[in-house]
């Protein structure tokens, strides 16, 4: 079983911040420290930035088989205080995504309410998650993929993020899945929802 991540890669770069040796190797010794056998990191990138009031900002994404892709950033003081707790969020988010994953006894089909809704509110209420952090939307985080509906729901709480925009790879339709205000996740169907809208205005207009 493998327990550390070795020899991956990783790009350190800087932002308002010139990269010493000691701030590249710190980086890259805690990302290859990181003592868990899954999700099996591919490639890690680091940004370091300091911010006009001296603020230290470090930012770590990892590319993980699976297609499976864990983010999260930290502001403080001190840059390496900033990597050491980027690097503890990381390792929360890895341990809470292989716990998911090895919960396969739990039913999940009916963790999915299907909701043909005509309209998607932006507003999604981020204080009932257990961890709010500040994080960093990547483009790379909105690339639509086919995703079976567990696979998204793995991936979304591997970000946290609020919303998913993926292709659902049994129907082969767009889908965007979203966390609801109970805790549990709503699917909505755009090609539903865009029948609904069609059929409502066949009706009003008839």
């Amino acid at each position: 079983m493998q327990v550390a991540n070795v020899n991956i890669p990783v790009t350190v770069t800087g932002r308002h911040v010139s990269i010493t040796d000691s701030m590249r190797d710190h980086a890259m010794k805690k990302i290859q420290g990181l003592h868990l056998d899954y999700p099996r990191i591919i490639e890690a990138k680091v940004l370091l930035d300091v911010h006009k009031n001296y603020q230290h900002f470090a930012e770590i994404v990892l590319y993980c088989a699976d297609h499976i892709t864990i983010e999260a950033d930290t502001t403080s003081e001190d840059m390496y205080a900033s990597i050491d707790q980027t690097i503890s969020k990381i390792a929360r988010r890895m341990r809470k995504y292989k716990t998911r994953r090895l919960k396969s006894h739990r039913p999940k089909k009916n963790r999915i309410q299907e909701l043909p809704e005509a309209v998607y509110a932006p507003e999604i209420d981020e204080e009932a998650e257990a961890e709010p952090e500040p994080l960093i939307i990547h483009q790379e985080a909105h690339r639509i993929r086919p995703l079976f509906t567990d696979e998204a729901i793995e991936d979304m709480e591997a970000t946290e993020k609020a919303f998913i925009i993926f292709e659902n790879a049994k129907t082969h339709r767009i889908c965007v899945l979203f966390r609801r205000k109970d805790g549990d996740y709503g699917v909505i169907d755009v090609a539903s929802a865009e029948a609904a809208i069609t059929t409502s205005g066949g009706t009003n207009g008839g």
